[in-house]
């Protein structure tokens, strides 16, 4: 059975070659994947054999969207392995900070929580990614239903931190922002591998939440 088949949105990969992006891919992506820097998961619906991943490049603008075999992946990391390498951030930097002050806060929700966006990036791979002015991405594993009063109160806390925090319930469907599911419109927006779409209980299938 293949080691990486239950590869997750936000898991970083290494191994993706050269010979895997199309010709017209732009040279900053060739840089980056000559330099074996590792990939992110994003969702989508791929054959079997791919998953779809992002490439990032030096600019916040520069990502580029690309489909990855499983048979190329040698390493993965995912965000909730990066929690004990919080004390390699600067703490110059408020992204850092924030992340330190957030810690306890969201392992308190007793889920499993982790680091991705451009903090995970530099934590898991050493290549800079984390500017003075970067938001903090931390996705907790929510399988089941997270109320909308209990995500109220963790965003408060969250908001009240050095830097702002973007945080993704990942239900068993897809997921959905925090900042959205503790807002007061009935429906929110869950990013799902077929697309996104509007729902009032990300924890339900599209079928039932429709």
């Amino acid at each position: 059975m293949d080691r990486f088949v239950d590869v997750l949105p936000h898991d970083l990969l290494w191994g993706m070659p050269v010979k895997g992006l199309p010709a017209d891919a732009p040279d900053w992506v060739v840089y980056a994947t000559n330099m074996e820097q590792p990939v992110v998961v994003r969702r989508g619906l791929v054959p079997d054999h791919q998953v779809a991943v992002g490439i990032r490049g030096p600019q916040r603008e520069q990502r580029y969207a690309a489909l990855m075999d499983r048979s190329w992946i040698g390493r993965c990391v995912r965000p909730e392995a990066l929690i004990d390498a919080i004390s390699q951030g600067d703490p110059s930097l408020p992204v850092w900070r924030g992340l330190q002050q957030a810690r306890s806060l969201v392992a308190a929700q007793n889920l499993v929580w982790g680091i991705a966006g451009s903090a995970g990036y530099e934590l898991a791979s050493g290549v800079s990614a984390v500017h003075r002015d970067s938001d903090l991405d931390l996705i907790l594993r929510t399988p089941e239903f997270f109320s909308r009063e209990h995500a109220r109160q963790l965003l408060v806390a969250l908001d009240g931190l050095a830097c702002r925090i973007d945080l993704q319930l990942q239900t068993p469907h897809g997921a959905v922002a925090l900042r959205e599911w503790a807002g007061s419109s009935r429906q929110v927006l869950l990013k799902a591998a077929a697309g996104a779409y509007l729902t009032d209980n990300p924890w339900l299938p599209m079928e039932s939440a429709a």
